[in-house]
């Protein structure tokens, strides 16, 4: 994520699904039986275990582990009360203008420098959030292969631009031109009742299987398409507060607060065999 975005968020395909009404060509109706699935990975913010760049070992770390910083608010080290908070199990990531009229802002990475920390090969990602309002924020949960070494896969599960309370976009991108290839680029759009995203908690979800990717809105199935081999890796969960996105942030509240209830990662309890 976050390489060219202005070129991403046009080349998305644009399948808009009504929340409610209709669900993306050949997707089931049925809501996602969690029953079926194992936790493997489980993050409540009961409290946050951080660090800048997973120096002292930390669950998570503050950055993309490429170092690769996006959008007009810089991703800032943990300090004592920013950008990250937790309170009642709830994480605050915060993005805040300061003194100086720079914005700043955070990310978390499960996955370090390294490559070290939590990462998983197919099963369902999902993070419950409460996304802020305003024109300029751009919340995120995302997931990127571990082996970028010939390519770099990327899921985006949910991104939310502050300029259109109506709708979220769910796509997934294949960076090949670094290493002389063509990129890959697939999405949808789905509408929403105006505000809602920002008024309550919402799950947002992905389930990778060998066949076939299905993303999720509060479990309910919103679009699929046929798993390329590129997902064929383990993928690692990362969630962010970014700003503007190729649009303007002097509109955009001071300070603007992403609301995360978990990160949950499953598999499912029966093996999906890969071929």
């Amino acid at each position: 994520m976050r390489y060219k975005r202005i070129a991403q968020v046009t080349a998305l395909l644009a399948t808009i699904v009504l929340v409610g009404s209709q669900t993306g060509s050949g997707v089931a109706e049925e809501t996602l039986d969690l029953q079926q699935f194992e936790l493997t990975f489980e993050e409540n913010f009961d409290h946050l275990d951080v660090s800048a760049w997973g120096e002292n070992g930390s669950r998570w770390i503050a950055h993309t582990p490429w170092n690769g910083d996006f959008g007009d608010a810089r991703f800032s080290d943990p300090i004592d009360g920013f950008p990250f908070t937790t309170k009642d199990g709830i994480l605050s990531i915060e993005a805040r203008k300061g003194p100086d009229s720079a914005w700043r802002s955070g990310l978390l990475a499960s996955t370090n420098a390294k490559g070290q920390g939590f990462a998983q090969q197919f099963g369902y990602f999902e993070a419950r959030m409460k996304l802020p309002p305003g024109k300029g924020v751009w919340p995120a949960f995302w997931l990127i292969g571990v082996d970028r070494s010939k390519y770099t896969a990327e899921i985006d599960v949910m991104e939310y631009y502050g300029r259109a309370p109506y709708e979220f976009s769910m796509g997934y991108h294949i960076w090949r031109q670094g290493q002389g290839g063509v990129n890959s680029t697939g999405g949808n759009w789905t509408k929403v009742d105006d505000g809602s995203l920002n008024n309550a908690y919402h799950s947002y979800g992905v389930e990778i299987l060998p066949q076939k990717t299905t993303f999720y809105l509060d479990r309910k199935p919103i679009w699929n398409f046929d798993t390329p081999s590129e997902f064929h890796m383990p993928f690692y969960p990362l969630v962010n507060l970014a700003l503007g996105s190729g649009w303007p942030i002097d509109e955009t509240p001071n300070p603007s607060v992403l609301l995360v209830d978990y990160i949950h990662v499953y598999q499912r309890k029966t093996a999906v065999p890969a071929n």
